[in-house]
């Protein structure tokens, strides 16, 4: 079973639940792609129509996987080989598609998901072992558009801290959630 994840930075909404497309930030590509390493994600999509933050993505990744920063630091360069920047959620299936053979089972993040498609992580890990492949969404800025989250068979169970605030950033929310579902204790 193949395990993938997806940056996605377009369609997401802002505060005030507009439709828009959000910056890349470096942090989020090191910080996703060493989660992908850690937790043996077969790749990590990176989301954006934009073309100068499709070219920033590639220029970190880049770096980090043929430039000084693959010398200077061997583990970096192995996880960011994992990112790949495409500009639509359908290249990124369809990539999925292709390399699984069939379409994978989506499932997407939402820290107040609404609708009849919620999972718990308990029973989203056993559906891991019979799904022929999986592409785990999170979005960034303040969420996934809903044309996002209706393409997604299953909407995760958010993570709830102890009080009534919830807005982590997308790379702690991702840790959380791959240890969750991948996590040899989860």
């Amino acid at each position: 079973m193949g395990f993938y994840i997806g940056l996605v930075h377009y369609p997401v909404y802002n505060k005030h639940g507009e439709t828009i497309a959000s910056a890349v930030t470096t942090l989020d590509l090191h910080d996703l792609a060493r989660l992908a390493r850690t937790y043996e994600v077969d790749r990590c999509f990176v989301v954006t129509p934009l073309e100068d933050q499709q070219r920033l993505a590639e220029r970190v990744k880049a770096h980090w996987t043929d430039g000084y920063g693959a010398l200077y630091n061997p583990n970096r360069k192995e996880a960011l080989e994992l990112l790949t920047i495409c500009g639509t959620l359908k290249e990124a299936k369809d990539t999925i598609t292709l390399q699984e053979g069939r379409s994978p089972l989506v499932l997407a993040t939402d820290a107040s998901p609404e609708g009849v498609k919620t999972l718990g992580y308990q029973e989203a890990r056993g559906m891991l072992e019979r799904a022929g492949g999986v592409f785990l969404l999170f979005g960034t800025a303040w969420g996934l558009e809903a044309r996002s989250m209706a393409e997604a068979d299953f909407v995760l169970e958010p993570v709830r801290g102890r009080g009534e605030y919830n807005h982590l950033s997308v790379r702690a929310a991702a840790a959380i959630i791959l240890d969750r579902l991948l996590g040899r204790d989860g």
